[in-house]
């Protein structure tokens, strides 16, 4: 069974649009992309590093997809190595144009072509961005880890990690650590429905 690994840039306020420069994702009239650059030292990178291991696949939304399809492979470093490299298993209403392999379709099920890959064996697969899957893993019970790297900026508006559709929920919290540069790095793993009471 593989892990199911989450990994965000995320801002104070949620919002994971566009963190790795200005022209990353505009839908929606999204202006402030770039946002995570001016605080991403060292110590964030080697983060990612150890998230993503050696060797992973990628599961991601279509428009992550086409984000990354449209800038890695004219990259060149162990990050693009990594990228380029690992089999990708998208969301997707256009299975046939998926040009950046390898590279297959979820089908039109997604939570069961999500469970299908689990299932098969293989390395973890590291999911980033994918707005719109990222709460259809946690809401299908689907994640096993939720890694976020939680800048120290406020953008108020943009795509955000969870939506309205996720279910209340818990998750508990297994590693945390700040960087010299004000990012605080969280690993979760997924708890079970959320509980309530009163103080």
């Amino acid at each position: 069974m593989r892990t199911v690994r989450i990994i965000e840039h995320i801002s104070l306020d949620g919002v994971i649009q566009a963190p790795g420069g200005p022209e990353e994702d505009r839908s929606g009239g999204f202006d402030h992309g770039g946002w995570a650059y001016p605080h991403h030292g060292h110590e964030a990178g080697m983060a990612i590093d150890k998230a993503q291991g050696q060797g992973f696949d990628l599961l991601l939304g279509r428009r992550t997809y086409d984000i990354f399809a449209g800038y890695w492979p004219k990259q060149t470093g162990p990050m693009a190595d990594s990228l380029n490299g690992a089999r990708k298993f998208v969301a997707t209403h256009r299975p046939d144009s998926l040009e950046w392999g390898p590279a297959e379709s979820l089908g039109t099920d997604i939570p069961a072509g999500i469970a299908r890959v689990k299932e098969a064996g293989g390395p973890d697969l590291v999911v980033w961005g994918s707005s719109t899957l990222t709460p259809l893993l946690i809401a299908e019970h689907l994640a096993d880890e939720v890694v976020l790297l939680v800048f120290p900026v406020v953008i108020g508006r943009g795509r955000r990690i969870f939506s309205d559709q996720v279910q209340p929920s818990e998750l508990t919290l297994i590693a945390s650590k700040a960087t010299p540069q004000g990012v605080v790095i969280s690993t979760y793993k997924p708890a079970g429905a959320m509980r309530t009471g009163s103080f």
